[in-house]
């Protein structure tokens, strides 16, 4: 099953066993959610249930990965089963809660999970249907997990790994902000040193569709050439790092490491050295 799918085919799927998923983020997102969302999604938060924030983000990152068993309790909260057909949209052409969502489910071991390309924007002009309210449903048998299927990678690790040059470190955000001009989140500007900057945004087409598989072959193919094989990939909390997994994935590379904690963890981790290129 393609990683991606159009508000077309999102249309026409037969409804038995799909589940939709509205990870839109922002202030007063729920209420957001409650006004309009497509007809029958649900809603998954960010903090709450795709994150286990805690007290110092120097260890673990503004957004670490909640516990799996944390998770399975949300899955099945939200109705989600093993076998459950799921679709993730949000509004930032799925450059936040989307890809995050696919990532998690999809190390958890479900199959059938998509991301809607173009997000609740493209579900709007090609006249999916929406509701508002609550939406009812039954919860599901929990899914039970020992660890995360998909490979993580710790500061430690990436440290180490760009120290033996046994592997790429990918920074997918923005440029202004892997150059350290400014950063408008955490609270010190630069990258990792050794880090490189392929930005997310490089993902998308005009539109903010995702390109196609095959232009993303070629794209990274390039960009990558005569550097380690091994990927490391990394934004600013593990979030947006999972739109350039997604990417790979469609392009049919293997899944890369994620490094959850990302440059919130490191910037705030003492004795790290920060990288400016201005």
């Amino acid at each position: 099953m393609s990683p991606i799918i159009s508000p077309s085919e999102l249309k026409n799927i037969p409804t038995e066993n799909l589940i939709i998923l509205d990870a839109r983020t922002g202030k007063e997102v729920k209420q957001n959610y409650l006004e309009k969302h497509i007809r029958g999604a649900r809603f998954i938060d960010l903090d709450k249930d795709l994150a286990e924030i805690g007290e110092n983000a120097a260890f673990g990152g503004r957004h670490p990965l909640p516990s799996v068993e944390k998770f399975a309790e949300t899955l099945s909260n939200l109705g989600i089963a093993a076998n459950s057909h799921v679709v993730v949209y949000d509004d930032k052409n799925a450059s936040n809660a989307a890809a995050r969502s696919w990532w998690m489910l999809r190390s958890f071991g479900l199959e059938n999970v998509q991301v809607l390309d173009g997000g609740m924007q493209a579900a709007e002009k090609n006249g999916l249907e929406f509701s508002s309210g609550e939406e009812t449903f039954d919860k599901a048998a929990l899914i039970k997990k020992d660890n995360w299927g998909f490979p993580v990678s710790s500061l430690e690790v990436v440290e180490n790994e760009l120290k033996s040059d046994s592997s790429t470190v990918v920074d997918v955000r923005d440029a202004y902000r892997y150059k350290g001009e400014s950063e408008p989140i955490d609270l010190v500007a630069g990258h990792i040193p050794g880090a490189i900057n392929i930005p997310f945004s490089e993902n998308l087409d005009e539109n903010g569709n995702f390109l196609s598989p095959e232009i993303l072959k070629e794209k990274y193919s390039k960009l990558l050439q005569n550097k380690p094989d091994h990927l490391i990939i990394h934004c600013g909390s593990g979030v947006t790092a999972c739109h350039t997994i997604l990417a790979l994935d469609y392009a049919g590379f293997p899944i890369p490491d994620l490094y959850v904690g990302s440059w919130s963890e490191w910037s705030r981790r003492e004795g790290k050295e920060i990288a400016k290129d201005i």
